[in-house]
């Protein structure tokens, strides 16, 4: 199997040296716990929450559990007060040992089959997203237990990954779908968006902001039991090119036009990329070299079919570090380990020369890395580790 046509590994900034203390860090994991690892620090989960929550004062955040769905990332994040966004029957399930209430959940995924409504309720979700009547219909059999957001579709022009393609309504399928929903006994809590991933501007989210303020004032106009919350997705950005991303300059736009919001309307948010992504490092190790027309091959013991998959689903590039900084460096490979020729991480990437057992570290790996990996030719996934 290949997918060569479609792929193709993007430039990406990479560090050369580290101090020996960074060195001996990364060195003393893998003597500990083998490789390839997948290294969470909690400590820098926490501080991506404490920046979001200033970024976004007044907002809920619900961990998008997708994103790294790992005990050790949930229950740090619950220890802050987050709430979890749900998809799955299982993605439920990963809080029940951690003893965190259904209640803490909202189910977002817009299509859902009846026995996963059922196990939702019986995990303890009320809040639940649809963007159609069909959907809605389902519900109909538990319309006194829950209550219904609406998803809207707001296509994001500068978004890495768009998610207003495969789900949301348009809208101005809004009033009537409130209509139907009311006449049913349903009741439509809110609106709510994912104008897309690692949006580079936050344009699109205020434009969404506002038209969605619009119709909920819309809706509520005519309406006994109005729509009192507004879910404003995820999508906010990191920085994988290394530029240094200012978040109160992404953010300020956002945060000004929910200020302009009736105060009586909650706001929540699902973020996952933004809450996860710098927390996690990977180590992989060169595991075989070869020399291949001008380009120097190095094999690692990671690659797209594993921890670095988020290249492929979610077409992202990783920075890398190796330690040797020697300044004479020659096109490389870097080379995941399955059989198959689309499992390369890097191409024409300038490396110095390294040699078998050198690491290589791969920065900013928590979102859509792990959560897509796959165990191809029956490789073991990397073993994700929690520091702090």
């Amino acid at each position: 199997m290949s997918g060569e046509a479609g792929y193709r590994p993007g430039p990406r900034p990479v560090r050369y040296g580290a101090s020996p203390e960074e060195r001996q860090f990364y060195e003393s994991l893998v003597a500990e716990h083998g490789s390839p690892l997948l290294v969470v620090r909690r400590s820098r989960i926490e501080a991506q929450y404490r920046l979001l929550q200033r970024q976004l004062p007044g907002v809920a955040l619900y961990y998008a559990i997708k994103a790294l769905p790992h005990a050790s990332v949930i229950e740090t994040l619950a220890a802050l007060g987050c709430h979890f966004d749900v998809a799955s029957e299982g993605e439920l399930e990963l809080l029940r040992p951690l003893r965190i209430s259904g209640r803490r959940t909202i189910h977002t995924h817009p299509v859902k089959k009846p026995e996963h409504i059922k196990a939702a309720l019986r995990g303890g979700s009320t809040t639940f997203v649809v963007d159609n009547l069909e959907e809605m219909n389902k519900l109909l059999p538990f319309r006194h237990r829950i209550g219904v957001l609406l998803r809207v579709s707001f296509r994001g022009d500068s978004v890495a990954v768009d998610l207003s393609r495969k789900f949301g309504c348009a809208p101005e399928q809004v009033p009537e779908l409130a209509r139907a929903a009311t006449a049913q006994g349903i009741h439509i809590r809110g609106l709510s968006f994912h104008v897309g991933s690692q949006s580079a501007r936050p344009d699109s989210h205020v434009a969404a902001v506002e038209q969605c303020a619009s119709l909920i004032a819309a809706v509520n106009a005519d309406n006994d039991n109005p729509m009192s919350t507004l879910d404003i997705g995820g999508g906010f950005p990191v920085d994988y090119d290394g530029q240094g991303l200012d978040a109160d300059r992404w953010f300020r736009p956002l945060r000004e036009a929910l200020q302009r919001l009736p105060e009586d309307l909650s706001v929540i948010a699902e973020p996952g990329r933004f809450l996860v992504a710098p927390a996690v490092t990977a180590i992989a190790t060169v595991t075989g070299r070869a020399r291949r027309g001008d380009c120097q091959w190095y094999y690692l013991d990671d690659g797209v079919y594993g921890s670095y998959s988020g290249q492929l689903f979610d077409h992202m590039r990783y920075p890398l570090q190796v330690f040797n900084d020697d300044p004479q460096r020659q096109p490389s490979v870097l080379a995941g380990p399955t059989c198959d020729s689309i499992d390369i991480i890097a191409e024409d990437v300038p490396m110095p020369e390294l040699g078998e057992g050198d690491l290589v570290i791969g920065h900013m790996m928590g979102a859509y890395t792990a959560a897509t990996s796959t165990r191809f030719n029956s490789l073991n996934a990397a073993r994700i580790i929690t520091i702090d």
